[in-house]
């Protein structure tokens, strides 16, 4: 690790560990890399991404613009650095027990919780949060959702 400072929101790593309780093998680290730094990463989950919200990276010498995010190849050690300096942060963990679906705002194992999810959005029935009046309406229905007979 060279000019990096990290932050270890979930998993060991680099002999320190997180506070955070975890229930399955997963991986939240924040680096800050100074300009021109680098980190080599070994070990890392089987799914595995890199995703750079402030400034722009370079993964194994490819080019990763903010704002983006990669899949990292599993079982393989990865480089991240940076000539100007920026944060990423690094996510994975172990594969999940079968299939997600995702619409919008929404995330199930269930297409059923999805649809139920999207017509309570509609009707209102989510708790507001407190504070923010606007109301954001549901997006129209995936052609790939359409084309099962779901939702238009």
């Amino acid at each position: 690790v060279h000019s990096c400072a990290e932050n270890f929101l979930i998993r060991p790593a680099f002999g320190r560990t997180s506070p955070v309780p975890t229930f399955s093998d997963t991986l939240y680290l924040d680096v800050q890399l100074a300009p021109g730094a680098s980190i080599d990463l070994g070990g890392l989950p089987e799914e595995s991404a890199v995703y750079a919200p402030m400034g722009a990276i370079e993964v194994d010498g490819e080019a990763l613009p903010a704002n983006t995010m990669a899949m990292v190849e599993p079982g393989l050690p990865v480089r991240v650095s940076s000539s100007a300096g920026a944060r990423f942060v690094l996510i994975g963990g172990a594969p999940l027990d079968g299939r997600r679906y995702i619409f919008w705002n929404f995330v199930s194992s269930s297409r059923e919780r999805i649809e139920q999810a999207a017509r309570d959005w509609e009707a209102n029935a989510f708790v507001p949060v407190p504070g923010d009046e606007e109301r954001i309406p549901l997006p129209a229905w995936p052609a790939a959702w359409r084309h099962e007979g779901r939702p238009d």
